[in-house]
């Protein structure tokens, strides 16, 4: 009996893990539908800057500013996205595993480049403080630069870093992060923030120069430019931030799914088990009351 109670009390444990995973596995797919959402609200305004960025290559002339000018990469900055909270599956491990592969080929690149990196959320902060490379520091973020950090904080964080590349305290900014593909695929992937690159600028919205509409710009397309570009680096982080967040809830909503269906099973297998217990004493119970009667 004293093993029946214990399988009671074991798949009484499993059944309200399996509903606290369930419910977590919930609120975790409410939570990518709204960054779904947020995606969707950012995207009209990525797509003007990105139109009027392809109007303004298109005209084939030169533009001048110092977050496109390249130079020569001595101090280089990865600003790698994962998350404060757990309970994601391996989301932050392929996250830490690829930070690996782009500071190895930062450095094949530059081999004399200084790199430092700038982790946004606790479980990647803790894996990378673990590096000990003699070319590498960790730097901290500011305050409140967090994975749930909102978009005006997010605008704060990236002007820093903007002004870190504008003064040469950077020579290149990447980021590293999570781009979320759909609910069961997410694939890390990279973006140089600073220097913007021309062959990005305007994608998908540039036009051929022999189609080119004619245009009046006005004060004239270079002050134009000089004010667009940073709009679109703004839009391009906030667009990593969200894609990075609807990847984390992604991924703990499949974490969540596994960690269900291996509850259920596991509910499975005790009750199996139980019931087997417990036919067992019925069953030597019913013995030894026949056995009695026989004896009288």
């Amino acid at each position: 009996m004293a093993t029946l109670k214990a399988l009671r009390i074991r798949i009484g444990s499993v059944s309200s893990s399996e509903k606290i995973t369930g419910a977590m596995k919930m609120i975790s797919s409410a939570k990518v539908h709204k960054n779904e959402m947020e995606l969707k609200r950012l995207l009209p305004f990525r797509k003007q800057v990105d139109s009027i960025m392809g109007h303004l290559l298109a005209t084939g002339l030169e533009f001048r500013s110092p977050l496109i000018s390249k130079r020569d990469v001595k101090q280089a900055a990865i600003v790698v996205f994962g998350s404060d909270d757990g309970l994601c599956g391996a989301y932050n491990i392929n996250i830490f595993k690829y930070l690996l592969t782009r500071i190895r080929a930062l450095r094949e690149e530059h081999p004399n480049a200084h790199i430092t990196i700038i982790p946004v959320g606790k479980k990647i902060k803790n894996a990378v403080k673990k590096l000990e490379l003699p070319y590498l520091t960790v730097e901290e973020p500011l305050e409140g630069v967090d994975s749930k950090m909102l978009p005006g904080k997010v605008n704060e964080f990236t002007e820093g870093l903007r002004e870190n590349f504008s003064n040469g305290t950077f020579d290149q900014v990447q980021t590293v992060y999570m781009r979320y593909v759909s609910m069961s695929k997410q694939l890390p992937q990279t973006e140089t923030l600073f220097p913007v690159s021309p062959e990005v600028k305007g994608e998908g919205e540039k036009e051929k120069k022999d189609d080119n509409k004619f245009y009046l710009f006005e004060p004239d397309p270079d002050s134009i430019f000089n004010e667009v570009l940073p709009m679109f680096v703004l839009s391009t982080m906030q667009e990593i931030t969200i894609e990075n967040r609807s990847s984390e809830q992604a991924a703990r909503v499949m974490a969540m799914q596994s960690a269900n269906d291996n509850a259920k099973k596991l509910l499975e297998e005790l009750q199996l088990e139980y019931n087997k217990l417990r036919q067992q004493a019925i069953t030597t119970e019913l013995l030894d009351i026949l056995g009695g009667q026989t004896e009288r």
